[in-house]
């Protein structure tokens, strides 16, 4: 394959209005004030590339380069992203009532969380089109993973987010050599910031979640690693965490692609976005049969990664459900955070309690009867639970030098 069919990327388009822009000049938002999305010259691709090519690729996110928007191989960024594993839980879906559930484990890429998907071709994109430095806000794992990709680029980053953010993701952009700010705030209010700071900078690109065309693109190889890994079929259902809402608009993209590239057939999954209850502007929007979200007086959950009061593709995740016929639920974090440690109890996987919403959500819709239990079910975990220590609570005995571990079933005194 020649460096110049890299890539098939033919232009970018307005998701509201439609209108055409041109995809090799920086661009942001469209003129509506809302995300552009990277279209392809599909007709080239289906002539050009069949299914059986990909599976002979290296195993990563970039096997589908002629669907992603990086023009020239030289520019790629990457770290070995991609390809993670969709995991059988025989025994947690036994528990659960659905015998046919998996989880693609985005615990296990590079920085720790699928936010490096987004990275990766964002941070490539950038570079090919001359970006010296991005900058964000960020509720903590996405700005790790533009930093460590931004390093990995020779580019700057300047990073903003809540005082409230998993302190990990502190450490991670200031190892990379983030400018790395703290908010007293929420993720909108450091947005405000960061937009500030970018139009006082040059060469900076501002990259916050979909205000630049290309982290989508990155987002939108799980939909294909799914699909591929399944055998070139899809799965009933897809659960996804949706704050921002990238992932889910993403595979909903992927999955329109693959079906006129001819290498998906058949109906769609439906798809599932899932929320806290302490931040739900989603599901509130979807139950009103509203096609736009209203952001909610206060918001606060343990999955801090899905804290986003108002998403700006909300009414691209609305669209993706319906036209799914899947649904949006919220659930407590207390539900969360007990799927969380029932998850580990029966399949040894300590998740992100993002990831821990999805599968409290499985549970929540098979109760309903929404699930019958006999679908294949796909959750996405975004993340390592590793990143998020304080979810767990670790009370547990401390020895003294000389002392005795209790028989199995013998009860634990602490005068021992």
């Amino acid at each position: 394959m020649s460096a110049a069919f890299f890539s098939a990327l033919s232009h970018l388009e307005c998701s509201r209005t439609g209108a055409v822009s041109d995809a090799d000049v920086l661009q942001g938002t469209s003129e509506a004030g809302v995300p552009l999305l990277a279209r392809y010259d599909l007709d080239r691709v289906k002539a050009s590339v069949k299914r059986a090519e990909i599976a002979d690729r290296a195993p990563d996110l970039w096997r589908y380069r002629e669907l992603l928007p990086v023009r020239d191989e030289r520019h790629v960024v990457t770290l070995g992203e991609g390809m993670t594993p969709l995991l059988d839980l025989p025994r947690y879906g036994a528990q659960l009532g659905v015998p046919g559930l998996r989880m693609k484990d985005e615990g296990l890429i590079p920085t720790g969380s699928f936010k490096a998907r987004g990275a990766a071709v964002g941070v490539s994109r950038a570079a090919e089109l001359g970006v010296t430095g991005i900058a964000m806000p960020t509720n903590g794992n996405a700005g790790a993973a533009w930093a460590v990709y931004a390093a990995r680029a020779g580019m700057r980053s300047l990073i903003a987010m809540p005082v409230d953010a998993p302190e990990i993701t502190r450490a991670e952009c200031v190892v990379a050599g983030a400018e790395l700010y703290l908010v007293d705030g929420l993720i909108g209010d450091a947005g405000k910031i960061v937009a500030t700071a970018v139009r006082e900078r040059t060469g900076y690109q501002e990259v916050s979640t979909l205000k630049e065309p290309y982290r989508l693109e990155g987002k939108k190889t799980m939909g294909y690693e799914i699909v591929e890994q399944l055998g070139w079929r899809c799965p009933d259902v897809i659960l996804y965490p949706t704050g921002g809402g990238v992932g889910i608009i993403g595979i909903y993209k992927a999955l329109l692609e693959m079906r006129e590239l001819g290498w998906l057939t058949g109906d769609l999954p439906r798809l599932v976005a899932v929320q806290a209850a302490g931040c739900a502007p989603i599901v509130d929007a979807y139950e009103r049969g509203a096609t736009e979200s209203v952001a909610p007086a206060k918001s606060h959950t343990v999955a801090f990664g899905i804290t986003v009061p108002k998403a700006l593709g909300d009414f691209l995740v609305l669209e993706a459900v319906r036209a799914t016929e899947g649904t949006a639920i919220a659930v407590t974090d207390e539900e969360l955070l007990a799927a969380q440690g029932d998850l580990a109890r029966a399949e040894g996987m300590f998740i992100c309690p993002e990831g821990a919403a999805c599968f409290a959500a499985v549970d929540k819709l098979r109760e309903s009867g929404w699930l019958r239990g006999d679908e294949d079910v796909v959750v996405l975990n975004t993340g390592a639970g590793l990143k998020y220590p304080e979810t767990v609570r670790v009370d547990v005995p401390t020895l003294p030098v000389d002392g005795r571990i209790p028989a199995a079933g013998e009860p634990w005194s602490d005068s021992e």
